[in-house]
Order: structure tokens, then sequence, then C-alpha cells
């Protein structure tokens, strides 16, 4: 029979395990395409980047689906799975390429926060579902 000590010890010992795996604090949000990112293409992206958008007769991309987005533009992705700093989606809305090429196109930038839910769904792999 186990005596206190090693008792005491075994406790002590899982609460450590507990705490230092992270089981205490509360796991990212899994985001996804259709529940998270396409309002955001829907409100500030497919006016211009669907069939016959001055967005889409400049580049190609069309953003009005999960497909048409992940395929995107003439000269390659826009979305680099589980890569958000090569992702041209990111880079574009996050001002972290040139500024006449930021996004939306002469509109108000994104909130901080749209952009940081774009950023943890490229970073996440990009899910549609």
């Amino acid at each position: 029979m186990p005596t206190k000590h090693f008792m005491a010890l075994a406790t002590a010992g899982f609460a450590a395990a507990v705490l230092l795996s992270g089981c205490g604090k509360d796991a990212p949000k899994v985001l996804t395409y259709q529940a998270d990112i396409k309002p955001i293409l829907d409100q500030h992206c497919v006016e211009c980047h669907k069939e016959g958008g001055s967005g889409t007769e400049k580049s190609g991309l069309l953003m009005d689906t999960y497909a048409a987005t992940m395929r995107g533009t003439r000269f390659g992705p826009v979305v680099i799975p589980g890569q958000s700093i090569n992702s041209t989606l990111y880079r574009l809305v996050s001002n972290k390429a040139d500024p006449s090429l930021r996004m939306p196109h002469d509109k108000a930038p994104l909130p901080d926060e749209t952009i940081s839910k774009i950023k943890d769904w490229i970073d996440q792999g990009a899910k549609e579902q």
C-alpha cells in the first residue's frame, strides 16, 4: 500500500504535468472558411473578386467560394495553408506588401481582429469546414 509521502509526490507530479501540458488553458478556437472566413470575404472582398469584378479582371482571383479562393490568381495561390507569412492574402490585408496593393483596395483597412482571424485560419491549415 502506498505511503502518504508517495501519494503526496504523485499528486504534486500530476498537478505539474497538467500545468506543463497546457490542459489548464483554453485551446485556441479552430477557425474554418465556412464559419469564420467566408463572412469576412463576402463583406470585404467579393464585391471586386467575383465573376466580372474589377479585382478578378486584374488578377484572376475569385473569392466567392472556398475552392476559388484556394485556387488563387493567375499568378499563383493566395493562401498557403499553415503559412500565413507566405500567403498573399494575409500579406495584402495586413499591410505587409507594397502599400499600393493593400486590400481591400481604396477602402478602410480591415480591423486588427479580422486580420488576426485570417492569419490564424491560414496558420491552422486553412480548413474549409
